[in-house]
């Protein structure tokens, strides 16, 4: 997956259908932590609410991190990011962000929406 760019997946919609095949594959979920620990949290001002930005693979997460100091990518394992982020981020009212693109074109649902996607794909496997 690491070798094929953004720019391969023209759309929100086609990296979300990319990011759901790949997470399902790899059994790993990528975020952007900075050097705190602390994920990166984007806040989308038009819509009025927070999202966790996830990426399928840790070249595309560094890519978008491009210019932004002190982010680098972090893997979370898919057993974790069922079990307790998803958890964690609706308790805090966040939505998941996937596969942010550089024009600023994202994908985003509820954590639990993802976790049904990605659980539905991973009973075919």
């Amino acid at each position: 997956m690491s070798q094929e760019s953004e720019s391969y997946y023209e759309g929100c919609e086609e990296r979300y259908g990319a990011f759901i095949d790949a997470v399902a594959e790899s059994r790993e979920v990528w975020i952007l932590v900075n050097e705190g620990g602390a994920f990166l949290k984007i806040y989308a001002e038009e819509e009025d609410f927070e999202y966790l930005p996830v990426w399928p693979d840790s070249d595309s997460a560094a890519q978008y991190a491009q210019g932004e100091s002190g982010l680098v990518p972090h893997s979370v394992a898919l057993p974790e990011f069922m079990k307790r982020w998803v958890e964690g981020l609706t308790q805090d009212k966040l939505e998941v962000g996937v596969w942010p693109g550089e024009d600023g074109s994202v994908w985003v649902l509820s954590p639990e929406e993802l976790k049904a996607e990605l659980t539905e794909v991973l009973s075919g496997f």
